[in-house]
């Protein structure tokens, strides 16, 4: 029952986290005032109930900490390294007559935790084993580190610390221009965690998974499979792991070999461990490894190829990467013919040639990785020639080397379409130009390839078809689906051409708001902010940003050279004579009249009338077919005497 409460907490939690964020960061609200203390409530109560609070929940205000250093702390225990196995017939051999829990090996950091009187006292880094780093201040913004649980006595137990692949990608894609990007999650991990600031592991979404109970005064348990369950309970993120003996460990190795390609989280290999805690312990420890567990480590899967080309990858950072081109080889059931070599410091160091036979892998099952020359040289190779000039945009190239020797080579131009392909991600998304199919990666080998550099050029992909279906993944028919999905966006509506441009704050309503009152491109350009801020729903800070946007040059020019590729649909009529024109509605609860509440809102808009997301003062009308709902809006619509009618009686007044 209590972990089904500590599921709804986290289910809360996000819901309230993803309300403030929209409200804080966009200016906009997706749940009423009411219905945020609601959920607020709840929360609240499942603490008091459960006696757990989790890790940033939004009851608790912990300030963000910045120190001068880590102190270091001396571990009561040595922490040892497991041994390790690449033999599925070993992990049998080893568990014998005995069952264990085979769990996930995480790639991260692994932290201690302390808890006293139900609250974390003291969270440390393994270090040398002997020796670790005091985390404390950032532990409390690692997801899944509860700042409270309900047991008392003292506890202590151990977990990985890491980040998703999902939240790597996110990070990388927004670092500073020039910054080195990181080559993998645990160090991505191992810096978040360092940080001296503990806003940036906040921001950076590092997660805890316990992995084993160190000990829990007062509480006994001989499963170690029990104690993790336990850990949960008490509102921990726990490693997943399933139960095994020497007869089913095989066939489980091979579950998790097939789960870790839809793995979020790096995982270099399994743990298996007796469940028989005192059992394990009585085997004691040798002076490198505990007795008591194994890992299980994944037999890389090589293959040999020859290296066809070093091409140049600009990145979102303005770093250039060398990528090896190969002959396509299969490993782990994908078919791979590309691997980063980050930067021109590998490649040397590879004493790469084109022509090379190289042997190359995926790093934990999932990433290519070009592992080893197997040609060798009794010379020194040339590298490589270093490109001159950007691939993106045309800028003349820096070699710029770090303090530690490290050299990569750079685009300085701020406006590199490479360091800005989330504004074209932005521009061909659903809600904007809506350029049906056109994914991320597609984007990025278009701008890194030189295809795209500005909107217009996604008009004019038919000028690069040869280049297009040469690319890695594309033929043909991809080909002719792109330039088919471009085509039919050039009809389009003006309100998703404003808000393709991606203007800071100014969202789909936002656009269709200004788009109903000015209907011509002309207008949108020379509006002030003072024109704008007497549309209802447009606020100052969206005004200003919207009239900075258009003041700047080259935004404009970019506009214009759009513009002459699209045909914009004049704006539907509407009806201006309707019972509704005028009026301002708020939509709730299900519908029966229409398919949908997108259909109903359409309709509302299409005979006069506006559809507000929140009910306010300004709110005429909330139609909810349950008037006798307790919902926050109903409630927020009784307080303020709003009329809350069902569709049978919006439809009699239109």
């Amino acid at each position: 029952m209590n972990a089904q409460k500590i599921e709804r907490m986290k289910e809360l939690n996000a819901l309230l986290e993803k309300a403030a964020e929209a409200y804080y960061n966009s200016g906009s609200t997706i749940m009423s005032d009411a219905e945020y203390d609601k959920l607020y409530d709840e929360l609240e109560s499942l603490e008091k109930e459960t006696g757990v609070v989790l890790g940033g929940s939004r009851t608790q205000k912990v300030g963000f900490e910045v120190t001068s250093y880590l102190p270091k702390v001396a571990h009561p225990r040595r922490m040892l390294s497991l041994d390790k196995t690449k033999s599925r017939e070993e992990l049998a051999a080893w568990l014998g007559d005995h069952k264990g829990l085979l769990s996930w090996k995480l790639d991260g950091l692994t932290i201690c935790l302390y808890y006293d009187d139900g609250k974390l006292t003291q969270a440390v880094s393994r270090g040398n084993g002997e020796v670790g780093e005091d985390m404390t201040a950032n532990a409390r913004h690692i997801k899944g580190i509860p700042a409270q649980i309900p047991f008392k006595g003292h506890l202590a137990l151990r977990g990985e610390a890491l980040i998703g692949y999902t939240d790597f990608e996110r990070v990388n894609n927004t670092l500073p221009e020039g910054a080195e990007p990181y080559k993998n999650p645990r160090n991505l991990a191992s810096g978040t965690l360092r940080s001296l600031d503990s806003k940036i592991v906040a921001e950076r979404s590092v997660n805890f998974f316990a992995f084993a109970l160190v000990s829990a005064e007062g509480y006994e348990n001989n499963s170690f499979a029990e104690r993790l369950d336990w850990l949960a309970s008490m509102g921990f993120q726990c490693v997943y792991g399933k139960l095994v003996d020497k007869a089913t460990v095989a066939d489980t190795v091979a579950w998790f070999e097939r789960e870790i390609q839809g793995n979020d989280f790096p995982s270099d290999g399994l743990v298996l461990t007796f469940d028989d805690v005192a059992y394990g312990q009585s085997l004691g420890e040798t002076v490198h490894h505990p007795r008591n567990g194994i890992a299980f480590k994944w037999a890389d899967e090589t293959a040999d190829t020859t290296l066809r080309e070093i091409v140049w990858s600009p990145s979102r950072t303005g770093l250039i990467n060398p990528v090896a081109v190969f002959d396509t080889v299969e490993l782990e059931g994908t078919s791979v013919s590309r691997a980063s070599l980050h930067n021109i410091s590998i490649m040397k160091k590879l004493n790469l040639a084109v022509g090379d036979n190289v042997s190359v892998y995926k790093a934990n099952m999932i990433i290519p990785v070009v592992g080893e020359n197997n040609t060798p040289h009794d010379t020194d190779v040339v590298t490589p020639a270093l490109p001159d000039a950007c691939p993106a945009c045309g800028a003349k190239l820096e070699l710029r080397c770090s303090d530690d020797g490290v050299e990569t080579l750079f685009c300085p131009d701020h406006d590199c379409p490479a360091k800005h392909i989330g504004r074209f991600e932005h521009f061909v998304s659903r809600d904007a130009m809506n350029i049906v199919g056109v994914s991320s990666s597609t984007i990025e080998d278009l701008v890194d390839n030189g295809i795209v550099r500005t909107y217009r050029d996604l008009f004019h992909l038919s000028e690069h078809r040869e280049k297009i279906i040469s690319l890695e993944g594309f033929g043909e028919k991809s080909y002719d689906q792109l330039v088919s999905a471009a085509e039919a966006a050039r009809n389009t509506e003006l309100y998703r051409v404003l808000y393709s441009l991606g203007i800071p704050n100014i969202g789909r309503s936002a656009s269709r708001l200004i788009c109903a009152e000015y209907h011509s491109p002309a207008e949108l350009e020379k509006l002030t902010a003072e024109q704008l801020t007497l549309i209802d729903g447009i606020g100052e800070v969206l005004a200003n940003d919207y009239v900075s946007f258009f003041k700047k040059q080259s935004n404009l020019d970019e506009y214009h050279a759009l513009l002459a590729e699209l045909k914009i649909k004049e704006p539907e009529q509407t009806n201006a004579d309707s019972g509704i024109a005028g009026k301002t509605f708020v939509i709730t609860g299900s519908v029966n009249i229409w398919k949908n509440r997108n259909e109903l809102k359409a309709f509302v808009e299409a005979n006069g009338g506006k559809v507000a997301s929140a009910v306010s003062g300004k709110t005429d009308y909330l139609i909810n077919n349950d008037s006798a709902s307790t919902s926050g809006k109903n409630k927020k619509a009784k307080e303020l005497g709003v009329p809350i009618i069902t569709e049978e009686e919006f439809k009699a007044m239109v």
